[in-house]
């Protein structure tokens, strides 16, 4: 137990830290609300507005999302081939190139479909 004391410690001590931040906050934070404070905010510009019920959002909103994912999921697995190159060998150039062409087969049907024109 005495080797999960300094775990427990640091645990206890940024679970205070984060309380303790809350609380204040709410205690000395200015309690003027109003209808632009209380408002959404979109980066600067005026919120778009939603139906009561929600909005449809656009199809093209997750294929953008998806390919940043993809694109993430690429790179992750190609940097530590990159790192480990020679020790893999043959086997690994023929995994990396099995991985590739899936990803390609993936990028070219998104790109059929209309997912990369940006307009």
């Amino acid at each position: 137990m005495e080797l999960y004391t300094p775990v427990l410690v640091l645990a206890a001590l940024a679970a205070g830290f984060a309380l303790f931040s809350v609380a204040i906050t709410g205690l000395t934070g200015p309690a003027r609300y109003n209808r632009v404070r209380l408002d959404s905010y979109e980066c600067g510009i005026e919120p778009t507005p939603q139906p009561l019920g929600g909005g449809r959002i656009p199809v093209k909103y997750y294929t953008v999302a998806m390919t940043f994912i993809i694109f993430d999921v690429e790179i992750m697995f190609l940097v530590p081939w990159a790192v480990y190159f020679d020790q893999l060998s043959w086997f690994g150039l023929v995994a990396v190139v099995l991985f590739l062409f899936n990803i390609t087969i993936a990028y070219a049907y998104e790109w059929r479909r209309g997912g990369l024109d940006w307009d």
